[in-house]
């Protein structure tokens, strides 16, 4: 039987640090807490690891104490003498989707064949209704142009893999879920573009063939490596199939934490507004990816596959194209809020689902999350 004594022992220590955190914001020294914010998360990601159903909240609460240390002290990780963080954000981008493809095969672009009414009906919504919402709180937001921009460039933005870890563990249907996300992501370096060139280039200027180039390869060249390395090398690299995640949740949250120490002006102005219209943004996502699913007739699965398909970004791409555009520190802030907070909402979503049954007594039968399953 597992100890948690340790795990209690970090959660009372976060316990202490957010109060005295709170008592130091009540006596108006709040830019003096930056340590006990940084604290607080860390202990209560390390507590969170001792509970079933906390555990899968510990990497984002994680990026939480990494973006209050980049909030307090931002110059630390935008450059280190000349040189400047952001050169790292589309290398680390390329190599997630190189691990993405070293995951994939073509049997997960098999299911367009098996399925083609729920991939069309997922890659249809997704990219119909993101850029909808995004583009209509961009516009009633009053956003300076470029953080609006930057809350439509996530609503044009592909599926993320986090998608497919949520599907499974909300009981949607998984390989459905692979197929959307890998049709989206191949479809991104042509439809992210022109979606950004409709929907955004009232607010700032869209170099469409520029755009479509970057995406290419950050996308496609790192994505067909990776399909082509697990063809010749499949069960060869175990090495490489245990690094690859921990590789991932490292290049997001480092990326995270650069943009944040780059937009901490912008954040510290627009930040909770901003928090609140993209929490928005991913919850209609939900909302209307289910009933496109309901629209169409599909059973239960499917709808929850659609919701989660349609309301999780890939935020960590959103934020190469920012970066790429020259504009991290303000197309790129709306990417890097969407992303922690899905992983917060996806988490919750997936845990309601899981004890509702599905109707398919396949999946229905009692069942605990499996303690292996991570979000990256």
């Amino acid at each position: 039987m597992k100890n948690t004594t340790p795990y209690k022992i970090a959660i009372g220590l976060a316990l202490a640090c957010i109060l005295a955190a709170l008592v130091m914001a009540v006596m108006g020294r709040l830019a003096e807490a930056g340590p006990l914010f940084v604290v607080f998360f860390v202990a209560l990601a390390i507590g969170f690891k001792g509970y079933e159903h906390l555990k899968r909240f510990s990497y984002t609460v994680i990026i939480f104490a990494a973006v209050s240390l980049a909030m307090y002290y931002p110059a630390h990780f935008v450059s280190y003498g000349d040189f400047k963080f952001s050169s790292l954000i589309t290398p680390l981008i390329q190599l997630i989707m190189f691990g993405m493809g070293t995951s994939m095969s073509l049997h997960d672009f098999a299911g367009v064949v098996k399925t083609p009414k729920g991939v069309f009906i997922g890659v249809t919504s997704h990219f119909i209704i993101m850029p909808t919402i995004g583009f209509t709180l961009a516009t009633i937001s009053h956003f300076p142009p470029e953080i609006a921009a930057g809350m439509i460039l996530i609503g044009c933005s592909p599926n993320g893999m986090a998608s497919n870890v949520i599907s499974y563990l909300a009981k949607a249907n998984l390989a459905l879920s692979i197929t959307i996300t890998a049709v989206s992501t191949m479809l991104a370096p042509f439809l992210t573009p022109i979606l950004m060139k409709y929907l955004a280039g009232s607010f700032i200027h869209i170099d469409t063939t520029k755009m479509m180039f970057d995406i290419f390869k950050m996308v496609i060249i790192p994505i067909g490596a990776g399909l082509i390395f697990n063809r010749l090398l499949s069960g060869k690299a175990k090495w490489l199939d245990t690094a690859m995640p921990v590789v991932s949740m490292f290049g997001i949250a480092f990326i995270i934490v650069i943009i944040t120490a780059a937009g901490r002006d912008s954040l510290l102005t627009i930040g909770p507004l901003l928090l609140l219209l993209v929490l928005i943004h991913n919850l209609l996502g939900y909302t209307l990816g289910y009933w496109s699913g309901r629209l169409f007739k599909m059973n239960e699965r499917d709808c929850r596959t659609m919701a989660i398909e349609v309301g999780m970004q890939n935020g960590g791409l959103a934020s190469g194209i920012a970066k790429e555009m020259g504009k991290m520190a303000t197309v790129g802030l709306a990417p890097a809020v969407f992303g922690p907070l899905m992983n917060v909402t996806g988490s919750v979503l997936a845990s309601y689902w899981h004890k509702k049954p599905t109707g398919d007594a396949s999946v229905d039968k009692p069942s605990d999350i499996p303690e292996e399953v991570e979000l990256t």
